[in-house]
């Protein structure tokens, strides 16, 4: 694809953007986050009117570090990054953790608002936080959506992304591809995804969001030992009023089940391209990832920029962060180097 075209996405896209924060108040000043968001000593948690969304996120480290925003998959949280944000800290790091669209405190401003996860919305919250906290370039690194949230925000706005670590490498995806039906064994592995296409699989998420999460964590990390205490400190977020609506429409939107949000049609058809990725990435992967995820080899070349693949042994399943977090943030302060 030419430059032009790339131009006039990026240019449909952030009249969007100017059209949500138009339809809303002014973005606030950060100020302390609703109470019922997690704390942990050493980091403080704040609230910003960014976008669509009124954003819960966490932050550590010196405001005049270098900003590094973590991104957390489904379903997890902010949780994932308790032991990574310090070790960034202490390296002079400004770290920011946001709870994404449908979990903790985030909140979308109007009631009325599409509950819309389709990925180019997640990415689009990236750059709205950002302009809320006046940062004009980042570090971005996640895992699972986090991870794909990163990628596209790399692809689309790589003059505001400094570095991106990601696990799982790449993830962009189109709904075009989502209709290829993969072997058995991988559609297996999906089996959540068919689920939530069905209304009972829909309520069910309703009602056992907490068992489900949990085995989600089990089979995607089969050698993690986490105990209740961990999983419950996350589990509070998926009480978010719009966690369900939020995963479904994700999971449909993949299938091509339900349409996503007009002003991200041009984007989404871009994204479907597969664009390659131009910033300093380094991508990771656990030894013991029992989720669906793609083999290092296939993506390679969507990484035209400085890059590097790091595998890391010892049983590391899908929430690498969370279970090995020293070697995640070493992965975060090398990119940049």
């Amino acid at each position: 694809m030419t430059r032009e075209p790339l131009r006039q996405d990026r240019r449909q896209l952030m009249r969007g953007l100017a059209f949500l924060a138009a339809s809303a108040p002014l973005a606030a000043l950060a100020r302390p986050a609703r109470a019922a968001d997690a704390a942990q000593p050493g980091w403080t948690m704040r609230q910003v009117d960014a976008g669509e969304l009124s954003v819960a996120y966490a932050e550590m480290g010196p405001a005049s570090g270098q900003p590094v925003i973590l991104l957390h998959g489904w379903p997890y949280d902010i949780w994932a990054f308790a032991e990574v944000a310090p070790i960034l800290a202490r390296a002079g790091r400004r770290v920011i953790v946001p709870y994404l669209r449908g979990y903790g405190g985030t909140r979308f401003r109007s009631a009325d608002a599409f509950r819309n996860g389709e990925p180019a919305a997640l990415a689009a919250d990236v750059i709205a936080l950002m302009d809320a906290l006046k940062i004009p370039k980042a570090v971005l690194a996640g895992f699972d959506w986090g991870a794909r949230t990163a990628d596209i925000a790399a692809v689309l706005w790589p003059e505001r992304v400094q570095a991106l670590v990601a696990v799982s490498g790449y993830l962009i995806g189109s709904q075009q591809a989502g209709q290829a039906p993969l072997p058995p064994a991988a559609e297996l592995s999906w089996w959540y995804q068919f689920y939530f296409a069905t209304e009972r699989g829909r309520l069910g998420y309703e009602k056992n969001r907490h068992d489900f999460a949990k085995l989600i964590w089990r089979t995607a990390s089969p050698q993690w030992r986490f105990d209740d205490a961990t999983f419950d400190r996350s589990a509070a977020a998926f009480e978010n009023p719009d966690h369900v609506a939020i995963t479904i429409h994700n999971y449909r939107w993949r299938l091509g089940l339900v349409q996503g949000d007009p002003r991200y049609d041009a984007v989404e058809a871009r994204l479907a391209t597969g664009p390659t990725i131009g910033v300093p990435t380094i991508t990771m992967e656990g030894d013991a990832n029992g989720a669906p995820h793609p083999d290092p080899a296939a993506y390679r070349g969507k990484f035209t920029g400085r890059y590097e693949h790091r595998l890391i042994t010892g049983g590391v399943g899908h929430d690498l962060p969370q279970e090995a977090p020293a070697a995640f943030a070493q992965a975060i302060l090398d990119v940049v180097k």
